[in-house]
């Protein structure tokens, strides 16, 4: 299964390697560079913006008010917790942990086993030399953007059960993108007729 660069020509899609693609290691820099991709590209601003408006719709962060000036904190907010988590997560961890931090496509099998494939790479992930290991650049990184959010956030967000919450909202985000990235080159050739 082939996949693109982007999906739909707008979400990014850099991290994904087609089914069967053989790839050398990611250097420190490929790291840094495929986290700076993820947090600015011009599709980054779209997730915060969704995030955003549901937190004001819930009133998740009373201090943030409503009104414009109170999307605007949830944004920024948002935005800051998406690029700090890509950091962490697709930079600084793999870095330390000489872990991948590309999402390796199955492509075979039924939608059951591709399905948990896809999910359990938020807890698995292949090292630098090709190995399986426990992904701690992804529990560990988004932790560690998660506990660095209590930096920016009012002081009465700052309790453990708010930092896990975005914790557990970064790790789940991630694995259903990894299912939509398993999912996406069959999607791309059945819907828009994409042959590669």
């Amino acid at each position: 299964m082939k996949q693109t660069k982007r999906i739909l020509g707008i979400v990014p899609n850099f991290r994904a390697v087609s089914t069967d693609e053989k790839l050398p290691p990611q250097s420190v820099k490929d790291k840094f560079v495929t986290a700076s991709q993820d947090s600015f590209d011009y599709s980054s601003l779209f997730l915060p913006a969704v995030l955003s408006a549901y937190g004001q719709a819930r009133n998740s962060t009373p201090e943030f008010h409503q009104g414009a000036a109170g999307y605007g904190r949830y944004y920024w907010h948002s935005f800051v917790d998406q690029t700090s988590e890509n950091y962490f997560v697709e930079f600084i961890g793999p870095a330390l942990t000489h872990q991948d931090s590309r999402y390796y496509t199955l492509g075979r099998g039924g939608f059951l086993k591709r399905a948990g494939y896809s999910l359990s790479r938020a807890v698995i992930t292949r090292t630098d030399s090709g190995g399986s290991t426990f992904n701690a650049s992804e529990v560990i990184g988004a932790g560690a953007a998660a506990g660095l959010s209590s930096l920016y956030y009012p002081s009465k967000e700052r309790s453990f059960g708010n930092t896990a919450t975005l914790w557990g909202t970064s790790v789940g985000i991630d694995a259903g993108t990894f299912m939509f990235k398993e999912f996406w080159p069959d999607i791309n050739r059945k819907f828009f007729h994409q042959k590669y």
